[in-house]
């Protein structure tokens, strides 16, 4: 007992140091000079809650929230609604759907930014060439550079990218249900759809709940699909949150600034997190 206590300890203590010297410490330090006017060099200042007002009333702050939090609902209704209808479709009796569902994973296991950048010549290069050689107006143009439907080309991408992790999630929830019940559903006269609704969609609510949760936390916080296919363009039209606070903080001379910024944000997403899992897990027992 005493040589498991001390391998517990000796394996504990080098990973908590490393944590909290390479996260908890920088966020503690983002934490206290967000109350100064430092600008990431030089000295610095208190000033009290002046960033944080200043945050509040700022129009490009305002937008790259608004901006932020529609592309991330947009995303995860269309994350989870497809996530759920291909991973219905993979876990039916279909030839290779081993192989199938490993080749489906296949677009989340690469680099955002390569990604990235491939959809930025696609959309910049391939589609309006390809679309002027057809005749096609509507798409002769390149989206990217548009600054009404700049947002839908991410938007395009990241779905795209993250629905194999859902997916995945879903057929996980999926083969834990019995085949019993839905054998009964059909003698009993229940179609398609009441046995999605009655059967499916409840015993895979948690995984629901998982999904919903991860997807709008990781798309508020966007950053590596923005930075590759717009770089916040056109203007500022896709300017997230993430990016702002990085251009501003290690660009811009606004790293007090930024950091008041970046708690804003992060209490955002923690109280955005945490209203969901209470009114998801809810339906759960409603369910």
């Amino acid at each position: 007992m005493p040589k498991r206590n001390t391998a517990f300890w000796l394996m504990t203590i080098p990973a908590l140091f490393l944590f909290f010297l390479f996260h908890t410490y920088p966020a503690l330090q983002g934490i206290f000079y967000s109350f100064t006017d430092w600008k990431g060099y030089g000295n610095w200042n208190f000033v009290g809650l002046k960033n944080y007002v200043h945050v509040f009333q700022d129009d490009r702050v305002l937008h790259a929230y608004r901006f932020t939090f529609q592309f991330a609902l947009v995303s995860t209704v269309l994350v989870n609604g497809l996530s759920m209808l291909i991973a219905l479709g993979l876990h039916a009796k279909i030839k290779f759907r081993r192989v199938l569902r490993s080749i489906y994973f296949l677009p989340y296991t690469l680099s955002i930014l390569i990604v990235g950048y491939i959809f930025n010549f696609i959309f910049t290069h391939m589609i309006p060439d390809l679309a002027k050689s057809l005749g096609i107006d509507s798409l002769s143009q390149n989206i990217l550079g548009n600054p009404d439907l700049a947002w839908i080309g991410i938007v395009i991408v990241a779905v795209w990218q993250h629905v194999p992790f859902s997916s995945m999630l879903y057929l996980a929830g999926l083969v834990t249900i019995p085949r019993d019940l839905y054998e009964a559903a059909e003698i009993d006269g229940a179609g398609a759809w009441k046995r999605f609704w009655s059967i499916t969609f409840p015993l895979i609510a948690p995984f629901f709940t998982i999904n919903v949760v991860l997807a709008l936390k990781n798309f508020l916080m966007v950053f590596d699909h923005i930075v590759a296919m717009t770089g916040g363009g056109p203007g500022q039209a896709t300017e997230s949150i993430s990016l702002l606070i990085y251009r501003g903080g290690f660009e811009g001379g606004e790293f007090a600034y930024q950091s008041a910024n970046a708690v804003v944000y992060f209490l955002v997403i923690v109280i955005v997190s945490v209203l969901q899992l209470r009114m998801l897990q809810r339906r759960e027992v409603e369910m």
